[in-house]
Formats: structure tokens, sequence, C-alpha cells
């Protein structure tokens, strides 16, 4: 007996689809996976999709924050800030079930946030999407943690880096132009938290001592 797909109820379904609980064909996988399927992370078929899946290079005009420079110097520099925040926002994004677009507004609401924080102005920008805003209020949260960890564990004292609000502003930007370019541009992609999870597995805790070092 020949089972229609679930999506499209026309053609003959071949693999079964975790995100709407039943049998679909591979037409459809190929174009509603991750634009009207809610994906899980295991699922086969998007583990194999992910292998050969090709994203398209970000023009140099749609970077923002270009006058923002993040060398490979600075990344050095502040490698472990960086790991910090990723897995904050890693963190923060499996926790929410957010989805990348989710994690771009968010950081471009906090990077506005700390731009008029480093012209020495206070204005906080918030996005109406509430899963963008709980990321960003993710995110804000393990930065003051990282500041009070510091302070608490005397990192002043025994000559650690002060983390300076331009030194946040660079690692966000760097996670900003990550974003960019592993999302692969459907609506309810994860191509990026999967990175995330890939290139930067950290321990859900860590302390502020293990992270910046004399």
């Amino acid at each position: 007996m020949n089972v229609l797909c679930k999506i499209c109820n026309k053609r003959r379904a071949r693999r079964h689809c975790p995100g709407v609980g039943g049998e679909i064909c591979p037409q459809c996988c190929g174009t509603e996976r991750e634009n009207t399927v809610d994906c899980p992370h295991d699922c086969e078929h998007l583990r194999a999709a992910r292998v050969h899946e090709q994203l398209a290079p970000i023009p140099s005009t749609e970077i923002p924050n270009q006058d923002i420079r993040v060398t490979n110097e600075f990344i050095q520099q502040h490698e472990q800030v960086i790991t910090w925040t990723t897995a904050a926002l890693a963190r923060a994004m499996e926790t929410e079930r957010a989805v990348d677009f989710d994690a771009r507004q968010a950081l471009d609401a906090l990077i506005r946030t700390y731009r008029t924080l480093d012209s020495g102005l206070i204005y906080e920008t918030r996005p109406e999407n509430p899963y963008a805003a709980r990321l960003q209020q993710a995110l804000q949260e393990s930065i003051e943690d990282l500041r009070k960890n510091l302070a608490q564990e005397g990192g002043v004292a025994a000559g650690m880096n002060v983390l300076r609000d331009a030194d946040v502003l660079g690692a966000l930007v760097f996670l900003q132009r990550l974003e960019m370019q592993h999302n692969n541009g459907r609506r309810r992609g994860r191509a990026f938290f999967d990175f995330l999870r890939s290139y930067f597995p950290v321990p859900a805790e860590a302390s502020a001592a293990s992270v910046i070092q004399p």
C-alpha cells in the first residue's frame, strides 16, 4: 500500500519526518525542511543535508558594523571572552528552541546597546521578537556574570584582563558575522546553532578564572 506524503498529500512518501510526525516525500523534505517544518537536531535527513549545504557568500556591502575591526589579533587576544559569549548564546538557543534568525536579531539589538555604551550614552535596544529578546537577555546576564565573577575571584588583583565594553562589543560583532556566514536562509534554520555546538564545545557552566587567564 502506497502512503502519500503528509505534507503535499500527492507524492509517494519515502522517508519518516520527525518534524511532522509522519511519512513525507523527498521533494517536500528538501523544500519544507527548516522552512515550514521545525526539524529536530537529530533528524538523519537534516544531518545529511548539513553536510552538502552550500551557503552563498555574503556581499561585503551587506556586512553590518564594518567600522568595528575584528582582526585575527583581536580574536586571539580575546579568545576566552569570545568562547564564553558563544557558549552563553548556544545555551540560550538550546533552552529557548530559538532559530538562527532569532539569534541574528538578538545580536543586532545587543550590539546597538553596546555601541551606545561605548559612546558614553546608555540606551538599551530590545527586539520585538520575544525569542530574540530572551536570547538578548540571556547574553547580557552572562556577560554581567562574567564581570561579577572576575571581581569576586580577584581578577584585577591577579593581573587578569579587565572586561571592557569595547572588548565585549568586538566579541558580539564577531558572533554576528559568524551567524551571517552560517545562516542557511531558511526561516526555521538552525545551521548556525549547529555550527556553534560543533566548534565551540564547552561545559554548561564555567568559572571566570577558566575563561580569563592572566
